[in-house]
């Protein structure tokens, strides 16, 4: 079972070995995420997923830095064997909800090409000559 639990500033237990599964795929994210929640960054939202009590995930919503119109989702991982088990679906989908109490414009940048098709199936499009790689227009 998939639950979402939305974060504060302290990272959830399992947070460093999150971290790890991340650094070991070459995504360095989750340690500026690990940092940004310690400096009291601007986040609309963060959200941690854990399935069967286990964190697998974790994402978090912020102002769009070129357009703070927008709402951004970033820090988006989900560990390899928490993959394919709707856990990052529910993660994008809570937190785009979230986004859209805000603006109908929400980006990601998308850091390679199996990111980019999850985008796409979950309806953002790919845009050109932006900061971000996909927006979801509402």
């Amino acid at each position: 079972m998939i639950q979402l639990v939305r974060l504060e500033r302290e990272p959830p237990e399992g947070f460093d070995a999150l971290v790890a599964d991340a650094e070991a795929e070459g995504h360095r994210h989750l340690t500026r995420l690990k940092v940004e929640l310690s400096e009291a960054a601007p986040f609309t939202a963060i959200l941690a997923a854990f399935h069967d009590g286990d964190l697998v995930g974790v994402s978090a919503l912020t102002p769009e830095p070129a357009d703070p119109a927008r709402q951004r989702m970033r820090r988006f991982y989900v560990a390899p064997r928490a993959r394919r088990l709707g856990v990052a679906r529910a993660l994008a989908n809570a937190l785009l909800q979230e986004a859209l109490q805000h603006t109908r414009h929400v980006t990601v940048h998308a850091g390679d090409p199996q990111a980019a098709w999850f985008w796409e199936a979950m309806g953002y499009a790919p845009v050109e000559a932006q900061p971000w790689s996909h927006v979801y227009a509402g």
